[in-house]
Protein backbone atom coordinates (compact mmCIF):
# COMPACT_ATOMS: atom_id res chain seq x y z
CA UNK A 1 0.00 0.00 0.00
CA UNK A 2 1.33 3.41 -0.96
CA UNK A 3 3.00 5.40 1.80
CA UNK A 4 1.13 8.56 0.78
CA UNK A 5 -2.44 9.12 -0.34
CA UNK A 6 -3.55 8.11 -3.82
CA UNK A 7 -5.21 11.43 -4.67
CA UNK A 8 -7.95 10.76 -7.22
CA UNK A 9 -9.79 14.02 -7.79
CA UNK A 10 -13.47 13.77 -8.68
CA UNK A 11 -13.00 16.60 -11.16
CA UNK A 12 -9.86 18.08 -12.66
CA UNK A 13 -10.15 21.83 -12.99
CA UNK A 14 -6.52 22.69 -13.76
CA UNK A 15 -6.14 22.57 -17.56
CA UNK A 16 -2.47 21.53 -17.23
CA UNK A 17 -3.40 18.51 -15.08
CA UNK A 18 -6.32 17.68 -17.39
CA UNK A 19 -3.94 17.72 -20.36
CA UNK A 20 -1.47 15.43 -18.58
CA UNK A 21 -4.25 13.01 -17.65
CA UNK A 22 -5.56 13.04 -21.22
CA UNK A 23 -2.10 12.28 -22.64
CA UNK A 24 -1.36 9.45 -20.20
CA UNK A 25 -4.76 7.90 -20.84
CA UNK A 26 -3.99 7.90 -24.55
CA UNK A 27 -0.55 6.34 -24.02
CA UNK A 28 -1.42 3.86 -21.26
CA UNK A 29 -5.17 3.36 -21.46
CA UNK A 30 -5.84 4.87 -18.01
CA UNK A 31 -4.34 7.23 -15.45
CA UNK A 32 -1.99 5.07 -13.34
CA UNK A 33 -1.50 5.39 -9.58
CA UNK A 34 1.87 7.12 -10.01
CA UNK A 35 0.10 10.22 -11.30
CA UNK A 36 -2.27 10.20 -8.33
CA UNK A 37 0.70 9.92 -5.94
CA UNK A 38 2.23 12.95 -7.68
CA UNK A 39 -1.03 14.86 -7.09
CA UNK A 40 -0.03 15.19 -3.42
CA UNK A 41 2.22 18.02 -4.69
CA UNK A 42 0.21 19.34 -7.67
CA UNK A 43 2.42 22.37 -8.28
CA UNK A 44 5.46 20.17 -8.80
CA UNK A 45 3.44 17.53 -10.67
CA UNK A 46 2.66 20.05 -13.41
CA UNK A 47 6.25 21.31 -13.56
CA UNK A 48 7.81 17.83 -13.48
CA UNK A 49 5.51 16.35 -16.09
CA UNK A 50 5.97 19.47 -18.19
CA UNK A 51 9.73 18.95 -18.11
CA UNK A 52 9.29 15.27 -18.95
CA UNK A 53 7.11 16.24 -21.91
CA UNK A 54 9.86 18.53 -23.22
CA UNK A 55 12.42 15.73 -22.83
CA UNK A 56 10.15 13.32 -24.69
CA UNK A 57 9.05 15.65 -27.48
CA UNK A 58 11.68 18.31 -28.18
CA UNK A 59 14.95 16.40 -28.45
CA UNK A 60 16.69 14.14 -30.92
CA UNK A 61 15.57 10.76 -29.60
CA UNK A 62 12.41 9.12 -30.91
CA UNK A 63 9.61 8.23 -28.51
CA UNK A 64 10.43 4.54 -29.07
CA UNK A 65 14.08 5.09 -28.17
CA UNK A 66 13.04 7.01 -25.05
CA UNK A 67 10.78 4.19 -23.87
CA UNK A 68 13.56 1.65 -24.38
CA UNK A 69 15.80 3.79 -22.15
CA UNK A 70 12.99 4.07 -19.58
CA UNK A 71 12.43 0.33 -19.48
CA UNK A 72 16.07 -0.61 -19.05
CA UNK A 73 17.00 2.18 -16.63
CA UNK A 74 13.94 1.36 -14.50
CA UNK A 75 14.78 -2.33 -14.55
CA UNK A 76 18.39 -1.49 -13.68
CA UNK A 77 17.14 0.56 -10.71
CA UNK A 78 14.90 -2.27 -9.51
CA UNK A 79 11.64 -0.41 -10.11
CA UNK A 80 8.87 -2.79 -11.23
CA UNK A 81 6.34 0.04 -11.35
CA UNK A 82 8.23 2.20 -13.83
CA UNK A 83 9.47 -0.77 -15.84
CA UNK A 84 5.85 -1.78 -16.40
CA UNK A 85 4.79 1.79 -17.14
CA UNK A 86 7.30 2.19 -19.95
CA UNK A 87 6.53 -1.29 -21.30
CA UNK A 88 2.88 -0.22 -21.41
CA UNK A 89 3.67 2.98 -23.27
CA UNK A 90 5.87 1.12 -25.77
CA UNK A 91 3.21 -1.53 -26.46
CA UNK A 92 -0.13 0.21 -25.89
CA UNK A 93 0.76 3.79 -26.79
CA UNK A 94 3.30 3.21 -29.54
CA UNK A 95 2.14 -0.12 -30.94
CA UNK A 96 5.39 -2.04 -30.52
CA UNK A 97 4.92 -5.82 -30.67
CA UNK A 98 4.37 -7.21 -27.18
CA UNK A 99 6.60 -10.24 -27.84
CA UNK A 100 9.51 -7.93 -28.63
CA UNK A 101 8.95 -5.89 -25.46
CA UNK A 102 8.64 -9.07 -23.36
CA UNK A 103 12.04 -10.20 -24.62
CA UNK A 104 13.55 -6.74 -24.09
CA UNK A 105 12.41 -6.52 -20.48
CA UNK A 106 13.48 -10.09 -19.73
CA UNK A 107 16.85 -10.08 -21.50
CA UNK A 108 17.92 -6.43 -21.63
CA UNK A 109 20.04 -4.46 -24.06
CA UNK A 110 21.76 -7.52 -25.50
CA UNK A 111 18.62 -8.17 -27.54
CA UNK A 112 18.86 -4.90 -29.48
CA UNK A 113 20.29 -5.31 -32.98
CA UNK A 114 19.96 -1.68 -34.12
CA UNK A 115 23.41 -0.06 -33.62
CA UNK A 116 22.01 3.38 -32.71
CA UNK A 117 19.58 2.02 -30.13
CA UNK A 118 22.18 -0.35 -28.70
CA UNK A 119 24.61 2.58 -28.27
CA UNK A 120 21.93 4.72 -26.59
CA UNK A 121 21.03 1.92 -24.19
CA UNK A 122 24.62 1.02 -23.32
CA UNK A 123 25.37 4.69 -22.60
CA UNK A 124 22.19 5.12 -20.55
CA UNK A 125 22.96 2.15 -18.34
CA UNK A 126 26.55 3.31 -17.87
CA UNK A 127 25.39 6.80 -16.86
CA UNK A 128 22.76 5.32 -14.57
CA UNK A 129 25.32 3.15 -12.76
CA UNK A 130 28.35 5.42 -12.78
CA UNK A 131 27.87 8.89 -14.29
CA UNK A 132 31.42 9.90 -13.36
CA UNK A 133 32.74 6.97 -15.38
CA UNK A 134 31.56 8.50 -18.65
CA UNK A 135 34.45 8.79 -21.09
CA UNK A 136 35.25 10.83 -24.18
CA UNK A 137 34.86 7.57 -26.11
CA UNK A 138 31.31 7.16 -24.80
CA UNK A 139 30.40 10.63 -26.08
CA UNK A 140 32.13 9.98 -29.40
CA UNK A 141 30.04 6.80 -29.81
CA UNK A 142 26.86 8.85 -29.35
CA UNK A 143 28.02 11.31 -31.99
CA UNK A 144 28.75 8.41 -34.35
CA UNK A 145 25.10 7.33 -34.15
CA UNK A 146 23.86 10.83 -34.93
CA UNK A 147 23.45 12.69 -31.66
CA UNK A 148 24.52 16.31 -31.38
CA UNK A 149 25.21 18.08 -28.12
CA UNK A 150 21.45 18.59 -27.73
CA UNK A 151 20.74 14.86 -28.03
CA UNK A 152 23.55 13.97 -25.64
CA UNK A 153 22.21 16.39 -23.02
CA UNK A 154 18.70 15.06 -23.64
CA UNK A 155 19.83 11.48 -23.08
CA UNK A 156 21.61 12.26 -19.79
CA UNK A 157 18.54 14.16 -18.59
CA UNK A 158 16.32 11.23 -19.58
CA UNK A 159 18.36 8.84 -17.44
CA UNK A 160 18.08 11.27 -14.54
CA UNK A 161 14.35 11.82 -15.11
CA UNK A 162 13.62 8.10 -15.19
CA UNK A 163 15.74 7.63 -12.07
CA UNK A 164 13.71 10.26 -10.22
CA UNK A 165 10.45 8.49 -11.08
CA UNK A 166 12.01 5.19 -10.00
CA UNK A 167 13.00 6.66 -6.65
CA UNK A 168 9.58 8.20 -6.06
CA UNK A 169 7.69 4.98 -6.80
CA UNK A 170 10.10 2.79 -4.85
CA UNK A 171 10.33 5.06 -1.79
CA UNK A 172 6.58 5.66 -1.62
CA UNK A 173 5.66 2.09 -2.57
CA UNK A 174 3.19 3.20 -5.23
CA UNK A 175 0.39 0.65 -5.55
CA UNK A 176 1.23 -1.46 -8.60
CA UNK A 177 -1.56 -1.19 -11.19
CA UNK A 178 0.01 -2.64 -14.33
CA UNK A 179 -0.04 -6.15 -15.76
CA UNK A 180 1.81 -8.57 -13.48
CA UNK A 181 3.49 -10.03 -16.55
CA UNK A 182 5.84 -7.02 -16.81
CA UNK A 183 6.90 -7.26 -13.17
CA UNK A 184 7.46 -11.02 -13.44
CA UNK A 185 9.49 -10.77 -16.65
CA UNK A 186 11.75 -8.06 -15.22
CA UNK A 187 12.16 -9.28 -11.66
CA UNK A 188 11.09 -12.91 -11.50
Amino acid sequence: MARVKIVKPEAVEDPAVAGIFQWVTQMEGAVPNHFYVEMNFPEFFVAKLGATKVLWEAGELSMEEIQHVGILVSRDNGCPYCTAAFCTILTHGLGTAEDYVKTLVAEGAGLVADPRLATLLDFSLKVNRNPGGTSDEDIAALREVGLTDKGIVQLVHLVSDFGSYNRLNLALDTDYDYRDMWRTLAFG
